[in-house]
């Protein structure tokens, strides 16, 4: 019986094909949600609105997750998962193209809107798809391949659709994505294997899963780790702004970008032992970075470095973490995080926009500061279940 029509044991060596083609589903969905940021001026010309109408974009995809990812998960439990995740990657073909070709803002923002529900479903599949890809001892690296399509995105991606988009015009980049997204429906259909939905038809419940031990630390910590990065990541060039740093914004971006591409390496390579100690330690160098920055201008790139160290792994923990809370009911969870997760996004633009009017850009690192101490003490506490001391 062929590996897409029937269920594959999971193998003790990493299967790197696979595995690149989900990490390349992560990059997908991660530059499908980030380009128009580098691209707002062409697009806000093109469709006829301001700059901070097309930024909307950005929040409409967002929407289209965090509506979408729970009630989704929960229809598609029965589904076969290759099915399903073919189903989530064509999503971002027809939206990528609809924006590429798209002369209306309203049928834009529509496109977006289904770029981000496609994006709920991928989220809430692709991390327990690497998990089942391979035996117990590897799943926190599969995960970490996996994830590492994030760090590649905003390092790289970005920047190389930008420029792609200044070059040619920023349709070309978006209908690159589609090209891209065309090219990888295929290479899933060829390297990855099929796995069975919930057995019986059964559907998840949200409320049973959020009881397991464990599942609400691991959420809360989500929640509250992911607002404290975006609080600081969305208003960066406006931070250093502040500090007589605007044109070292791209440079400031790079250096955490690869710096968060070395952490997906140490925490792949480490979390199947330590996951509590990493996701400590995660905590610890963002707080540390946040501190750097209050300090002023001069340790701007050394914080950098550490906000990557501690950022660039996070995903692959708190999805682990999370996948071995829920047990069976892991991929519920996982909605439940991705629905937590944009919404910590959306909400970190809100906050920051609200600090910026009220206390200057300056308050920012002291903003990240005050989120981390709740997400180290809830790390902490969650010594038995959540975040325990040894990952089996």
């Amino acid at each position: 019986m062929s590996p897409t029509s029937a269920a594959v044991a999971p193998t003790r060596r990493l299967p790197l094909f696979a595995l690149l083609s989900l990490a390349t589903a992560v990059f997908v969905t991660s530059l499908t949600e980030t380009l128009p940021a580098g691209l707002l001026p062409a697009m806000s010309a093109s469709l006829g609105v301001s700059e901070s109408a097309t930024g909307q974009t950005v929040t409409g995809y967002a929407l289209g997750t965090v509506l979408t990812a729970i009630p989704l998960s929960t229809i598609t439990a029965g589904w076969r998962r290759k099915r399903l995740l073919l189903t989530a990657m064509a999503g971002f073909a027809v939206a990528n193209t609809v924006t590429a070709v798209s002369s209306e803002y309203s049928l834009t923002m529509v496109a977006r809107f289904v770029a981000g529900v496609a994006a709920g479903l991928a989220w809430a599949l692709l991390a327990g798809y690497a998990r089942r890809l391979v035996a117990p001892a590897l799943q926190g690296r599969a995960i970490a391949i996996a994830m590492a399509g994030i760090p590649v995105a905003l390092c790289l991606g970005v920047p190389a659709g930008t420029f792609a988009g200044q070059l040619t015009g920023w349709r070309t980049a978006f209908l690159a994505m589609t090209v891209l997204t065309l090219v990888l429906l295929a290479w899933i259909a060829a390297a990855v294997p099929d796995f069975p939905g919930q057995p019986g038809g059964a559907r998840p419940k949200m409320l049973p899963a959020l009881r397991i031990p464990g599942v609400a630390a691991v959420l809360l910590v989500t929640l509250v780790f992911v607002l404290a990065h975006t609080v600081l990541y969305a208003y960066l060039a406006t931070f250093l702004t502040g500090l007589g740093m605007g044109g070292d914004t791209d440079l400031v971006l790079l250096t955490f970008g690869l710096a968060s591409i070395a952490s997906i390496w140490i925490v792949g390579a480490q979390i199947h032992r330590r996951l509590r100690s990493l996701t400590v330690v995660s905590a610890l160098l963002v707080a540390v970075a946040a501190a750097l920055l209050a300090t002023g201008p001069a340790l701007v790139y050394a914080a950098a470095v550490l906000w990557g160290l501690g950022w660039g792994g996070v995903p692959t923990l708190l999805q682990t973490a999370a996948g071995e809370a829920g047990g069976e009911s892991a991929d519920t969870v996982q909605a439940m995080l991705v629905t937590l997760w944009n919404a910590a996004m959306a909400a970190g633009g809100v906050v920051g926009g609200v600090l910026l009017d009220a206390a200057g850009s300056s308050s920012f690192p002291w903003a990240v500061l005050a989120l981390m101490a709740p997400v180290l003490a809830v790390v902490l506490l969650a010594r038995r279940h959540g975040f325990p001391p040894q990952h089996a």
